[in-house]
């Protein structure tokens, strides 16, 4: 599995947790368990725990740029994909922001609406230039 590959692993786990309401970090290995990750387990395992450490922080700055949308009344692809890029951006130094936002949005345009793409792009430069 390579990079691309796993964040897009990432996204589907993140979506499985956020419709089980379940960010225990010591929950996360049964999210992992379901894929085949191979050398991405350090970077997928590194993602899993700073969601878990810091969705709350992670979510209140997707809603600062979401004008009139809150957490709630968002896909729930949308903020898994956005989850997923604002954490790599805010959290993880190797991974360059423009790197981010480009896998999202391509995520977005596999797994969202037509407005995804445009939505996160828009969300996550704004992150990168407010951060």
């Amino acid at each position: 599995m390579n990079r691309t590959d796993a964040r897009e692993f990432m996204m589907k786990v993140f979506y499985q947790m956020d419709v089980n309401n379940d960010y225990d970090e010591t929950d996360y290995e049964k999210y992992l368990s379901e894929g085949k990750i191979g050398k991405q387990r350090e970077y997928c395992e590194r993602l899993c725990k700073l969601i878990c450490e810091n969705r709350e922080a992670i979510d209140a700055e997707i809603e600062k740029y979401s004008i009139g949308w809150s957490i709630d009344r968002m896909p729930k692809t949308d903020i898994a994909i956005l989850r997923l890029a604002a954490c790599e951006i805010s959290y993880i130094d190797d991974v360059p922001s423009a790197v981010a936002i480009n896998e999202a949005v391509d995520l977005a345009k596999k797994y969202g609406t037509d407005q995804s793409p445009k939505f996160v792009n828009a969300i996550l430069g704004n992150i990168v230039k407010e951060g």
